[in-house]
């Protein structure tokens, strides 16, 4: 897979994809993670990217000059399956989309910065748009890290353990259940006796319904009894 991602700051993104998980699946060759500086695609002399909004308003918006630049140079280069553009207004990431996403091979990811981008942009460019949540933030690197991370960690040999991915949180549906490691006892804390018998049935069971005990209590809305 291919992740290439479009930023006005790309120096927030510098540490993120430099460590643990994603730093490894970079390492073993199973991702690239490409970061561009808009900057660098614009013709303002003092690279500006962005301007004041027809109309009037607070705020100042990305042009669609320096973005086309730069998409239209990427994609001399590649064939996008999906050129996505984070925003308050886009569709809610879910598990089933990092599902879908982690099965394509080329992503563009393009992040919004001040008031956002100029509309033209998401009429001609772009393929689909995902927020992280109902809330604002200064811009979209800190979006686009998050649905690539959600992303990454789905591809084969990312993670040591595979079925590690296919045990989390909404794979199923539903929330994941407790989980318990060493000490067995801890101050008289005690950890579940069905989870130190051996019984992979019984534990199967048990864990099936603390996990949907867990999402009746917290996540209704998951299931559709």
């Amino acid at each position: 897979m291919r992740i290439d991602i479009i930023t006005c700051l790309p120096q927030l993104l510098d540490s993120f994809f430099a460590a643990s998980i994603l730093k490894r699946a970079q390492d073993k060759e199973l991702v690239s993670v490409n970061v561009h500086d808009l900057r660098d695609y614009t013709t303002y002399k003092h690279k500006q990217v962005d301007d004041y909004a027809f109309g009037g308003g607070a705020g100042m918006v990305l042009m669609i000059e320096p973005i086309a630049n730069c998409i239209r140079s990427l994609q001399k280069d590649r064939t996008y399956d999906e050129i996505i553009y984070v925003t308050p207004d886009g569709e809610r990431l879910n598990q089933r989309i990092a599902n879908r996403l982690s099965l394509k091979e080329n992503l563009l990811i393009l992040c919004g910065h001040y008031k956002g981008v100029d509309e033209r942009v998401r009429e001609h460019f772009v393929t689909q748009e995902i927020s992280i949540g109902d809330y604002v933030l200064s811009g979209g690197e800190l979006a686009a890290a998050v649905i690539s991370d959600s992303v990454i960690r789905l591809l084969p040999g990312v993670l040591s353990d595979e079925t590690s991915a296919l045990t989390d949180s909404f794979q199923d549906d539903m929330l994941a259940p407790p989980i318990y490691t060493r000490p067995a006892d801890f101050e008289g804390w005690t950890v579940p006796e069905v989870l130190l018998s051996g019984h992979e049935a019984k534990i199967n069971d048990w864990r099936y319904e603390q996990a949907l005990q867990r999402t009746r209590a917290r996540r209704p809305d998951l299931l559709n009894e």
